[in-house]
């Protein structure tokens, strides 16, 4: 079973303050007879959110560019979804895996990253 438009979330609320981390992993297409392709589907990034109080993952599309932040850089998601996969196994029961997915992932303030007061007041 599958919720078939996920579901819709408020970022802030549910998220909090994200902190991007590194990519995790990327996922590669499948060719017609079941090896895997060079072409990439997706990427996963670790991000940190206060409000869950642990690392999440969120799923990028592949047509989306790298995203290479510095550490620990505050962070936006573009239209995140959350979705569910279930599936029952017999006599054992339901097992649900919840998924994040996103447009994209863009810095939340790209002219201050990295760069302390100090050095912003001087260029002024």
């Amino acid at each position: 079973m599958r919720l078939t438009e996920g579901i819709v979330v408020d970022s802030g609320l549910t998220f909090g303050k994200l902190r991007f981390s590194a990519l995790r992993r990327e996922v590669r297409k499948q060719n017609e007879d079941g090896t895997i392709s060079n072409e990439v589907k997706e990427r996963t990034y670790n991000l940190k959110s206060s409000a869950q109080g642990r690392m999440i993952q969120v799923s990028i599309p592949a047509n989306v560019p790298l995203r290479e932040f510095t550490y620990d850089s505050e962070v936006d998601l573009v239209n995140p979804i959350v979705d569910t996969v279930a599936n029952y196994v017999f006599r054992e029961g339901t097992t649900v895996n919840w998924f994040i997915k996103a447009d994209d992932l863009k810095l939340k303030h790209p002219k201050n990253q990295g760069i302390s007061t100090n050095q912003n007041e001087e260029k002024k």
